[in-house]
C-alpha cells in the first residue's frame, strides 16, 4: 500500500495536468517571481468584455481593469479614474481619469475608450450590466481624460457599477466596427491592467506576465501569475497539500477539506475578498404550482429547515444562516424581518392549515460537488422530518442550466452573487418584469408581487440613502412574510494560500483585482 504522501504525488503527478504542464524546474526557478493559482474550471474566455463568468474573472480581471475598484466596505477607490463627483440633482456623474495609461499594445488609453466601452461594447454584450445601464442616457468625452454619463433618472446603485468584471473597459481601436465575437483579439486579451496575457496551453494552464509599463508604481509586484487546471477536487486539494500551488480561490476545492488544509505548516485561509460578490444560496419554490403556490407552505419549508446544522456540516462554518433576502453585505440589508428557526411543529402544523394531501414534490440539487450534495440530503432529511415527501432528482450542470432555466422543477438549490446593491443583484429574483426563461439568474420561481415591484423601483431610483432605506427595509419584510424562495445561507467563500504570499487579497473582489499587490515573503 502506498502512504498519504506517496498517493498525493502520484495524484499530482498523474491528475494535476496544469502541475506537469509548467516544467517544474522551471517552476522552482520562478519560485520567487511567479505565484500559482488553481482555476476551476478552466475559463470559456478571457475577453472579459464578452465572458463574465467566474473563472474568467479571476484571471482576466488582472488583464483588463474598471474605473474603480471597492474595499472591503463596498467604498469605491480610484483605479482608472482617479476623481469623480455627482450633480446634486443625481443625474450626471462626471469621472476624471488617470493620464498616462497605455493598453497592453503601446496606445493610450482616454475617454473615446470610456465612450465606446460602455456605449457600444458592453451594451451589446454584457447582459447584467445592460440592465443597469437601462438608467444612462448618455456618455460622452468632454476632453480626452474627462468622461460625462447623464443618466435619464436617479439610479442609487451607479457608483457601484464601475468594477473591472462589472465594467471593464476595452480598446476602441482594436474592436471599433468589427465582429465583438470573432474579433481575433480575443484570443490574445489587450487590456490596461498589470499583467498581459502570454499563453493559454488548454487543459492545462494559463500565463500572465508583468506589465512593465503598468501605470501604478511598483505594481506588479512578481513576474508571473501561473492559473493552473486541475481536473478534479481531490487533486486540486493535493496539489495545494503538496506545495505546487500557492492560492486555492473559494470553491475550488471541497469545504470539508478546507480545515485540513488549513492547518499545514505555511499555510492560511481568509473569507475576504467576497463581499462585492455577497454569494447567497436559496432553495427556489416554484410558484407556478402546487404545493408552493400556497404561502403556508412555503413557510412551512423554511422552518422545516436546520440551516444552522447545515453550516456546520455542508459549510464547515463557513456560512452564515441566511435573516431573508438580502446578503448582510449589500447596501440596506436588515436582519428586522420575519424569522424561520428550526421548528418541526411550527412547519407540521403549517402543512396541516395549507391542506398538504402528501404528494411528492422533488429536488434539483446544485451539481457543484460533494459539498453541495451534503446539503441537498440535509435539505431532503429535514422536509421528510416535517412530513413532506421528497425525492432528489440528479443532473448535470448543463441539466440543472436547462431545467431551472426553464422553469422545469419543484425545488432547486442555487446562490446567485447580490453585487453589493439590491437594484444590482437582489431585485432580479424578486421583480415580475424579470420573469423569462432562457436564465437561472432572474425570477425563475415565478412570484408576483406588484407591491414588491413598486418598492425595489423606488429603492432603485430614491435619490438620497434614507430613501432607499425605508423603500429595501420594507419590501424585506414583504418577502419574508410570504417566502417566494427559501433562504438558506450567506456563503463565506474560504481562499488557501501559502504565508508566503503577501496581500493577496485587497478588496472587495479579492483575487479578481488584488495580485498585483501580492508579493512572495
Amino acid at each position: 500500500m502506498i502512504n498519504r504522501r506517496e498517493f498525493i504525488s502520484y495524484a499530482v503527478a498523474s491528475a494535476g495536468l496544469s502541475i506537469a504542464g509548467v516544467p517544474l524546474s522551471v517552476l522552482a526557478q520562478e519560485n520567487k517571481t511567479a505565484i500559482n493559482v488553481l482555476v476551476q474550471p478552466e475559463p470559456s474566455g478571457l475577453m472579459l468584455g464578452l465572458v463574465q463568468n467566474g473563472p474568467t474573472q479571476l484571471v482576466s480581471g488582472n488583464i483588463y481593469e474598471g474605473l474603480l475598484r471597492y474595499d472591503e466596505k463596498l467604498n469605491p477607490q480610484p483605479l482608472l479614474a482617479t476623481s469623480w463627483n455627482r450633480s446634486d440633482d443625481g443625474l450626471t456623474y462626471t469621472f476624471k481619469l488617470k493620464p498616462d495609461v497605455k493598453w497592453h499594445d503601446g496606445k493610450p488609453f482616454t475617454a473615446d475608450d470610456v465612450v465606446f466601452s460602455v456605449d457600444k461594447f458592453l451594451r451589446k454584450t454584457h447582459a447584467r450590466l445592460r440592465s443597469g445601464l437601462a438608467a444612462l442616457d448618455t456618455v460622452r468625452a468632454v476632453d480626452p481624460l474627462t468622461v460625462e454619463f447623464k443618466l435619464k433618472y436617479p439610479f442609487g446603485p451607479f457608483i457601484s457599477m464601475f468594477e473591472t468584471g462589472t465594467m471593464p473597459m476595452v480598446p476602441k481601436h482594436i474592436y471599433e466596427n468589427t465582429d465583438f465575437a470573432t474579433n481575433p483579439a480575443n484570443a490574445n486579451p489587450i487590456g490596461t491592467g498589470p499583467f498581459k496575457f502570454k499563453e493559454w496551453v488548454r487543459g492545462s494552464y494559463i500565463q500572465l506576465v508583468a506589465n512593465e509599463a503598468y501605470h501604478t508604481k511598483g505594481e506588479p509586484v512578481v513576474q508571473s501569475l501561473y492559473f493552473h487546471v486541475v481536473p478534479d477536487a481531490a487533486s486540486r486539494a493535493a496539489a495545494f497539500e503538496s506545495g505546487k500551488v500557492d492560492i486555492v480561490p473559494g470553491g475550488a476545492v471541497e469545504f470539508f477539506d478546507v480545515a485540513r488544509l488549513s492547518k499545514l505548516p505555511g499555510a492560511a485561509v481568509t473569507t475576504k475578498g467576497w463581499e462585492f460578490y455577497s454569494p447567497h444560496s436559496w432553495l427556489v419554490l416554484n410558484n407556478r404550482k402546487a404545493p408552493f403556490d400556497n404561502v403556508k407552505f412555503r413557510q412551512a419549508v423554511m422552518y422545516a429547515m436546520n440551516r444552522d446544522a447545515m453550516t456546520k456540516v455542508a459549510w464547515q462554518g463557513f456560512a452564515k444562516t441566511a435573516a431573508g433576502p438580502f446578503n448582510s453585505h449589500v447596501k440596506f440589508a436588515s436582519d428586522k424581518v420575519t424569522q424561520y428557526p428550526h421548528d418541526l411543529d411550527k412547519a407540521k402544523s403549517l402543512l396541516k392549515e395549507a391542506g398538504y394531501k402528501g404528494e411528492t414534490v422533488k429536488l434539483l440539487p446544485l451539481p457543484y460537488g460533494e459539498s453541495w450534495q451534503r446539503l441537498a440530503e440535509m435539505i431532503r432529511q429535514n422536509l421528510t422530518q416535517a412530513g413532506i415527501k421528497v425525492e432528489t432528482v440528479g443532473t448535470d450542470v448543463a441539466g440543472w442550466n436547462q431545467r431551472t432555466s426553464e422553469w422545469d422543477y419543484d425545488m432547486a438549490i442555487i446562490y446567485v452573487y447580490q453585487y453589493a446593491d439590491p437594484a444590482l443583484g437582489v431585485a432580479r429574483t424578486y421583480t415580475s418584469h424579470n420573469i423569462a426563461k432562457g436564465s437561472p439568474f432572474n425570477n425563475i420561481e415565478g412570484y408576483v408581487n406588484p407591491k414588491a415591484d413598486e418598492l425595489f423601483d423606488a429603492g432603485a431610483k430614491a435619490l438620497s440613502d434614507a430613501d432607499r432605506a425605508k423603500a429595501y427595509a420594507e419590501v424585506q419584510q414583504l418577502l419574508t412574510d410570504e417566502v417566494p424562495v427559501a433562504w438558506l445561507h450567506e456563503i463565506n467563500f474560504p481562499t488557501l494560500y501559502r504565508t508566503k504570499i503577501k496581500n493577496p487579497i485587497s478588496s472587495s473582489v479579492g483575487l479578481n483585482d488584488g495580485l498585483s499587490r501580492a508579493s512572495i515573503g
